[in-house]
């Protein structure tokens, strides 16, 4: 007997939806960084567990937005918390609610989903201090249930899992049974890039870049011929980017090429560019360009 669940993760950047998204599906298809608003777009994840498909939504960081990439970031989650099996409202381990949660509480009331609240970071903190967060979060909202985990070691997966089994609802499958996302992959490539920008560049410049994957084709031989360019705002972005003699595209470029190489299991040939298209985040032509589209 065949189930499924269609699940959403919310909550604040940083707070470790995209962790636990790759955790939870057992291999890498949402980026990570230390930077707030690392992910842009609502990203599938399908996760099979026995005879379960969980169809898991991974949402951009609830933030106050400051530009239209920013608000359709933000549309994106409050479209998530609607029409799902279960809303997973991520948290860290702070004895406060704070304004995106409150946000993101008050939207789950109006949508009249069933929510549970996952602690998460665990690992950083003494547990006696869960029962703080749990009486706090708990006197806010009722959830159907609160669980401590850390996406980060694993600690609380296996609990985690047994608690989704009881939305999956008996049916078909939504997807089919070796699938582990609906993200194109040209996709997944552009995001590994845009993750190494994130990892090698400082302040702002990465929040202001872009990648488009211009050519995407696979020899005779398995191996994948990959031409991107990076888009930045600002023509000494660009410079930074590009590094001293080249050395931090180069950089960006290897490093990019591990990933991608161990994501498509075959070897890679990855050519970058990078040009400059100023304020593109507050362009709804660019936005739509770059794949940034409304439902």
């Amino acid at each position: 007997m065949t189930k499924a669940a269609m699940i959403t993760i919310c909550g604040r950047p940083n707070v470790g939806k995209s962790t636990l998204t790759n955790a939870l599906v057992g291999e890498k298809i949402a980026i990570v960084s230390d930077k707030p608003q690392t992910t842009r777009n609502r990203i599938t994840a399908i996760v099979e567990h026995g005879e379960t498909q969980f169809v898991i939504m991974d949402t951009p960081g609830f933030h106050k937005p400051k530009t239209r990439l920013g608000d359709y970031m933000v549309n994106v989650v409050k479209e998530s918390v609607s029409d799902v099996d279960l809303v997973m409202l991520l948290v860290e381990p702070i004895p406060a609610i704070g304004p995106q949660e409150e946000a993101l509480i008050e939207r789950i009331e109006q949508a009249g989903v069933p929510a549970i609240l996952i602690i998460n970071k665990i690992d950083t903190i003494e547990k006696l201090k869960l029962l703080e967060v749990i009486k706090i979060y708990s006197e806010r909202f009722e959830f159907d249930t609160v669980l401590p985990i850390s996406a980060k070691t694993g600690e609380g997966k296996k609990e985690l899992m047994a608690e989704l089994e009881k939305y999956a609802v008996e049916g078909p499958h939504l997807f089919p049974d070796d699938m582990i996302t609906d993200q194109p992959e040209r996709q997944i490539c552009a995001e590994l890039m845009r993750e190494k920008l994130l990892l090698c560049l400082d302040k702002e410049i990465p929040h202001g870049t872009a990648i488009e994957i211009t050519k995407f084709s696979e020899r005779d031989d398995g191996i994948i011929d990959l031409e991107a360019t990076i888009f930045c705002e600002k023509e000494s972005h660009k410079g930074i980017i590009i590094g001293r003699k080249g050395a931090m595209l180069k950089k960006i470029g290897e490093l990019a090429r591990n990933d991608i190489e161990d994501f498509m299991g075959t070897k890679v040939y990855l050519q970058t560019w990078v040009k400059v298209k100023e304020n593109w985040r507050d362009s709804m032509a660019s936005l739509r360009n770059f794949g940034f589209r409304e439902d």
